[in-house]
């Protein structure tokens, strides 16, 4: 058999076997890695590049070497998870670079970062001031994560005493022109609402790129021709706008009447419906 065609077989086995065992040491393979995995990464390539070019090499001793780089992951997985110093040793541990608002110099020194690297860190956290930061850690993966002096945090509905609807994952009901069953069952919909809703939008389903329905059952439509301009879902804004204006009329009509118990009766309505309005507004806006 010609080289050429040892080496493409050889190397297409060797990255089906490749897929498999990344496959199998799981998605932390994928993102960024601690020493070790790193360490796993660069042995595991270098395995199968040599031995899917060189045809001298036995075949299997490639085969039993990417089998070990497999098992020695997965038992170092498993003694990490038993024991925290074993994983300390392992995968690293943690490094506090700001604490209290005070940038820790020795612990800089310690993992070898200059304060341009520590700046660059802050600034891929959008902070460009290190005089915001209450707290910064290094992760063994290399990423710094930061908390914000209380003053420099954004606002949440928490921070205000709101109470905010839950608010679930959108599920995709169309994809490439075809309607996706199972999206549809998840959200209690069928096939009838969704030829509704693209009518109302004036639109085909051959049309629809990706369609995407929330849990208020709106529909949202991204179309293969960009040309065409789809309106953005108004049912919860125009409930809204009717509601406000419905308790509006009623204190017209209570300034309009001169009859006491209608004026009341106009009033008492008035206020229930705006109680009802403060009630439902977060969740039609």
């Amino acid at each position: 058999m010609p080289d050429w065609v040892t080496i493409i077989i050889r190397s297409f086995i060797l990255l089906v076997v490749l897929f498999f065992i990344t496959k199998g040491l799981g998605k932390k393979q994928l993102s960024q890695m601690n020493i070790f995995e790193y360490i796993t990464g660069i042995v595991i390539g270098s395995i199968v590049a040599m031995h899917a070019a060189d045809t001298e090499t036995n075949f299997f001793h490639a085969l039993a070497a990417l089998l070990v780089w497999f098992l020695i992951p997965l038992a170092v997985e498993f003694l990490s998870e038993k024991s925290k110093s074993f994983r300390n040793f392992v995968q690293g541990s943690s490094t506090v670079f700001i604490q209290d608002g005070k940038i820790m110099e020795d612990n800089l020194k310690k993992e070898r970062f200059t304060t341009d690297e520590l700046l660059e860190k802050l600034r891929s956290n959008n902070i460009y001031k290190a005089s915001d930061v209450e707290f910064a850690v290094l992760e063994p993966s290399g990423s710094l994560n930061v908390m914000e002096k209380k003053e420099n945090q954004p606002i949440t509905a928490k921070v205000l005493g709101m109470k905010l609807p839950t608010e679930k994952e959108p599920q995709t009901v169309i994809m490439d022109g075809k309607t996706l069953m199972e999206p549809l069952a998840n959200l209690s919909l069928n096939t009838n609402w969704l030829e509704t809703e693209l009518d109302k939008l004036n639109v085909s389903i051959e049309n629809v790129f990706l369609g995407q329905a929330d849990t208020d059952g709106q529909l949202t439509v991204d179309l293969y021709d960009d040309k065409i301009a789809v309106p953005a879902p108004s049912e919860k804004p125009l409930l809204l706008a009717n509601l406000k204006k419905c308790q509006a009329d009623l204190e017209l009509f209570a300034l309009a009447t001169e009859n006491q118990k209608a004026k009341q009766l106009y009033q008492t309505n008035s206020q229930k419906l705006q109680q009802a309005i403060d009630l439902v507004s977060a969740y039609l806006k």
